[in-house]
């Protein structure tokens, strides 16, 4: 059995899963002021009276690190940039502790400036001196070679709790990227550090020793202590939660948008032939763009919770909320009291929703119902409108998925699949608004943390040779050795794959999920004079996200549900 879990801004939902179907699903409230707990309820909620030999992981989609980076809420810690000549490192700096130093090496790994070791004894008394116990070191080449790197961490040690390495982050040069994406690592770090000892520590008192892992931006896992040195991964998990949990009802051949709608914000993606839409350079977030790879998703402030405003006499539905709807107790209207007051929820108190509305109602100058199905109505074309902008936006630029580069592509999406808890309420107006057939997803209230569950462990490798030095490296991985000039692209990728397949393994992959593919197989020649002078060798390898082996009998039933339940789903 397998348990997912997907932290929500309104609630945690929890899914029991065995290889037969769907045991058991729970809602927890969330409390933002304390995921922990709301972590460690689900978990105790959902395998109450289930014997722990029985589960055989358990996998989280939090919002913790988002959060953190979002509100500000991430701890000091300190940054140490080695950029060489030929860039200004000030153009990237971060925040109040970041500190340039001199040291530098070239395009190919090479020293061209050793380390300015009493510059570094004063940042490191200026650090401290702060109170920082977290610091992230990044080099401008230590993809190539990460020896600044680690010499500076090594200088560190006695001094700090904790360092972050560039060359950790990705075999890609892009050196502004991998300083903001190690800034977010450092940042989030002695949060996740806690998230993980709460939660390791409330399962071994039950006797519950098992794998735990954390679902990534990219829709794949990694297993919770891996996650330790790469804590920015689990940025933006919920948005993947929710694309997961809808591919095993996309079909072959369709093009499907995805929509999440929950009560504090609806996720949107985009679903090509069953393969999800990738971000492929890395996301930006709180305005840092980074080298964290993700699905290509939008967050957008609409949910059912949303507050409602009137602004020159327009309505304007979010962003934010403000508690739960009028229909639950909540202090404002919200569309979830539309919803009630129009009946398409059959769930609150209706009273109190339309006594909630009455004064809005007033304000836009219409009846109560009229108001209600205005809010109805304005919110699915917003959804609408977000989504038809995300479309267009990946059909402004390459398109990558997963799996591959589609030059020349433009998505024609032919299908809306909508979960979260109201979906059933909006699939019929969001299918006469776009002019898209729309289903609902079967278990579309927990099919989030179904996709969490479902995900599998994914993992990359880089690894680079150069013939005329004899080097072959991975920074990634700490991997280095030394090679002759005959070394080939056959013996790179050959290395790449067994690289690849012991990192996942190590990360908490199964010898069944690992379907490997080669993603980048680059080689150029360098020459001397008027002769060949030896090959630069790049080779790029990943474990192909999507979902894990042995559990897909449950999405063919759940989709044999949803051809059944299909008209009965879409009429609320």
């Amino acid at each position: 059995m397998i348990i997912g879990l997907d932290v929500g801004g309104t609630h945690t939902d929890v899914v029991l899963l065995d290889k037969d179907g769907l045991i058991k699903d729970i809602k927890v409230p969330t409390d933002e002021t304390n995921l922990f707990q709301t972590v460690l309820s689900g978990i105790e909620q959902i395998s109450k009276n289930i014997k722990p030999k029985a589960i055989e992981r358990i996998v989280l989609s939090t919002t913790l690190t988002t959060n953190a980076i979002v509100q500000g809420q991430a701890p000091d810690f300190g940054m140490i940039v080695l950029a060489g000549p030929g860039i200004d490192p000030e153009a990237f700096r971060t925040h109040e502790h970041y500190y340039p130093i001199r040291g530098a090496l070239d395009h190919r790994g090479r020293e061209t400036e050793p380390i300015d070791m009493e510059q570094l004894k004063y940042v490191t008394r200026k650090l401290k001196s702060a109170g920082i116990r977290h610091v992230g070191v990044v080099g401008k080449f230590s993809a190539r070679n990460p020896i600044h790197e680690q010499k500076v961490r090594d200088a560190l040690r006695k001094s700090f709790r904790k360092v972050f390495l560039g060359h950790w982050i990705s075999g890609s040069l892009n050196f502004p990227r991998r300083i903001a994406t190690t800034f977010l690592n450092a940042s989030v770090y002695p949060l996740h550090k806690k998230f993980f000892e709460a939660v390791q520590k409330s399962l071994d008192s039950k006797g519950m020793r098992i794998p735990i892992h954390v679902l990534k931006a990219d829709g794949g896992t990694m297993s919770l202590e891996s996650s330790m040195n790469y804590p920015g991964q689990t940025i933006l998990s919920g948005p993947a939660a929710s694309i997961m949990g809808a591919i095993p009802f996309c079909e072959k051949g369709e093009e499907v948008i995805v929509l999440d709608i929950g009560g504090t914000t609806t996720d949107i993606g985009v679903v090509l032939n069953q393969v999800p839409v990738l971000e492929p350079v890395g996301i930006e977030l709180a305005g840092h763009k980074t080298l964290i790879r993700a699905l290509k998703t939008t967050s957008v402030g609409l949910g059912g919770d949303s507050v409602l405003a009137l602004a020159d006499g327009r309505l304007k539905i979010g962003p934010g909320r403000r508690g739960r709807a009028m229909a639950f107790g909540g202090p404002e209207p919200t569309p979830t009291d539309a919803l009630r007051i129009l009946d398409k929820i059959t769930t609150g108190d209706q009273q109190k929703a339309l006594a909630g509305m009455q004064e809005l109602a007033a304000r836009m100058e219409m009846s109560v119902a009229q108001a209600a199905e205005h809010i109805y109505q304005h919110f699915c074309g917003e959804v609408v409108r977000h989504a038809t902008a995300l479309v267009d936006e990946i059909n402004s630029k390459p398109l990558y998925t997963v799996r591959e580069y589609l030059e020349g592509y433009t998505v024609r999406p032919n299908k809306i699949l909508v979960l979260g808890g109201p979906a059933p309420c909006f699939a019929r107006e969001l299918e006469l608004i776009s002019g898209i057939p729309t289903m609902v997803v079967p278990k579309w209230g927990v099919a989030n943390a179904m996709g969490a569950a479902f995900a599998r462990t994914t993992s990359e490798v880089t690894l680079f040779a150069d013939t005329q030095r004899g080097i072959l490296t991975a920074p990634e991985e700490n991997f280095f050795d030394k090679i002759t000039s005959s070394f080939s692209r056959e013996d790179a990728v050959k290395k790449t794959l067994a690289l690849l397949k012991k990192k996942a393994l190590g990360r908490g992959a199964s010898e069944a999920d690992l379907e490997m593919e080669v993603v980048e197989n680059l080689q150029f020649n360098m020459v001397r004079g008027f002769s060949a002078a030896g090959r630069n060798i790049r080779i790029k390898a990943q474990v192909v996200p999507g979902l894990i082996s042995g559990y897909d009998v449950i999405a063919r039933k759940l989709t044999a549900e949803m051809a059944m339940q299909a008209e009965a789903s879409n009429v609320c």
